[in-house]
């Protein structure tokens, strides 16, 4: 009977410790369900709701609220498209709402020391996702010793459309990114909240994959999130390409903005902010709403502003996967002879078609075809990244995953470092009891260490080189382990860097 006492008496303060008073107002959590020695709190609205008249406004601090905030559930996630039927990374629907801007914190609620801060933003080609994903659960990152945050932003025509009339409406005469503004304004809320929750505000790491690594990269970028990070890790994900512009160029982001009123046959702005979502989501087409350079939040070309060495300077922890293609067409448009592969080379490089195919040869199509989908796609984005950012002066670092998840055939998938990242395979029923949890493990430990030191190796010298712009010195995360190694796209990122200096 004492023994049972003692336990309930137990279990009760430490549900008392889940109360949080918070500068927004107090909020009840819960233990996590894999541990209890880490809090969740769920759904903490962080902005204004953007929706009737506030639908495409920048994003507006949450004023707090009354009492005590249930805290226990993930809030919907953005208004969005799902996935087509088929994709790989098509998932059961989750309630969706304009009313998304909310986040999610993971903490071992620490009562003397401040902790690192990490940012996850979610990927989805800016048009899906939400930062609620199993995939996403922070308990394993938190029982390492940082505070996780996980961040919905809005997505789509939502979160990207512009327009002439968005535009006179702010002082800056810009429109557009609005989802870039929600990640601005959770980031502020982190600045302003986190303290309560154990975390260092002066010590923040933002992160994200795919589409959330496009979002790092224009954060990195804008003067608007100056200082309110410190370190950053990109995955798969940079946008040294030309970006739509608000204006100019034929197909500016205003003009879309007209087009698609004009589609819906609104008569104004105010028009189309009274429509249904549902209406706006039929209309879109799910991929003409994405970042522009709107001269606010993205003031210029991002290759342009890393050039001059106009970006925030903070460390940067870089890198992408050996196979990002096949979970993203490329097998579906595999050529059937070495012939067919040659002519595909030919239409899309021209002149450079015989130096590309040197780099990436016809006697094996599925590996050069993979291969030069995850360099020329990603690959050359991220060491552009590092290249620019060692040579203004902020540290770089950069990894290569090639480890094969579920086999051969999707190799080192777009996306599959993730699960190793959060240190969550023995949670992924894909994974069955999770493959190479050790990589798992070895993989969360730098992320960690990034974030806490700015330096995946830590305090001390260790094993991960950093990035040299001649060397190109990497860290390899494959099926034994990681290694260290150097020359990664050592001859191809100069033809890649070529090619698009011209199409620039």
């Amino acid at each position: 009977m004492r023994v049972l006492l003692l336990l309930l008496l137990a279990v009760a303060q430490h549900g008392l410790a889940m109360e949080l008073v918070t500068p927004n107002g107090k909020l009840q959590g819960a233990a996590s369900l894999r541990s209890a020695d880490i809090a969740v709190y769920k759904g903490i609205p962080y902005a204004v709701a953007p929706t009737g008249a506030r639908r495409w406004t920048y994003a507006e601090r949450h004023p707090g609220w009354q009492g005590v905030r249930n805290a226990t559930r993930f809030s919907p996630a953005c208004a969005q498209h799902p996935y087509p039927e088929g994709s790989f990374f098509a998932r059961s629907s989750e309630p969706a709402s304009e009313d998304c801007l909310y986040l999610n914190v993971w903490s071992s609620m620490p009562e003397d020391d401040a902790l690192p801060v990490m940012v996850w933003i979610h990927g989805g080609a800016l048009t899906r996702g939400s930062g609620s994903a199993a995939t996403y659960d922070g308990t394993e990152l938190a029982k390492k010793g940082v505070v996780l945050v996980t961040i919905n932003y809005r997505l789509g025509v939502f979160g990207y459309m512009a327009h002439p009339e968005l535009s006179a409406e702010v002082r800056s005469n810009s429109s557009g990114n609005y989802g870039t503004s929600d990640q601005i304004q959770a980031l502020r809320w982190v600045k302003n909240n986190i303290a309560a929750f154990g975390g260092d505000p002066n010590n923040v790491t933002i992160f994200g994959e795919s589409a959330g690594s496009w979002s790092v990269n224009h954060l990195v970028s804008s003067p608007e999130a100056e200082g309110l990070f410190h370190r950053a890790i990109g995955q798969s994900g940079g946008n040294f390409r030309k970006l739509p512009e608000l204006k100019a160029g034929e197909n500016s982001a205003e003009s879309r903005g007209v087009a698609l009123q004009q589609k819906l046959g609104s008569a104004s702005l105010a028009a189309m902010r009274q429509l249904d979502a549902h209406e706006l989501l039929q209309a879109d087409d799910g991929r003409s709403y994405r970042a522009i350079v709107d001269g606010k939040f993205i003031p210029d070309q991002l290759y342009r502003m890393f050039e001059r060495g106009q970006f925030n300077r903070v460390p940067v922890m870089l890198g992408y996967n050996a196979e990002e293609g096949t979970t993203l067409g490329a097998l579906r448009m595999m050529p059937k002879s070495a012939q067919g592969y040659e002519a595909t080379l030919q239409q899309r490089f021209g002149a450079a078609a015989d130096e590309i195919l040197r780099l990436y040869p016809s006697n094996d199509i599925r590996k050069s075809i993979l291969a030069l989908s995850s360099d020329a796609g990603f690959g050359w984005n991220m060491h552009y990244w590092a290249t620019k950012s060692v040579q203004h002066g902020a540290d770089a670092y950069m990894y290569y995953f090639t480890h094969q998840p579920l086999g051969a055939e999707l190799g080192a998938f777009h996306a599959a470092e993730i699960v190793y990242a959060f240190n969550n395979v023995s949670y992924t029923p894909a994974f069955g009891s999770g493959p190479n949890p050790q990589l798992a493990r070895e993989i969360s430990d730098y992320w960690v260490t990034f974030a806490t030191h700015g330096n995946p190796n830590g305090a001390a010298p260790g094993i991960w080189p950093a990035y040299s712009v001649e060397a190109k010195d990497y860290m390899e995360f494959g099926t034994p382990g990681s290694a260290q190694a150097r020359g990664l796209m050592r001859d191809s990122y100069s033809v890649f860097e070529r090619l698009y200096q011209q199409e620039r």
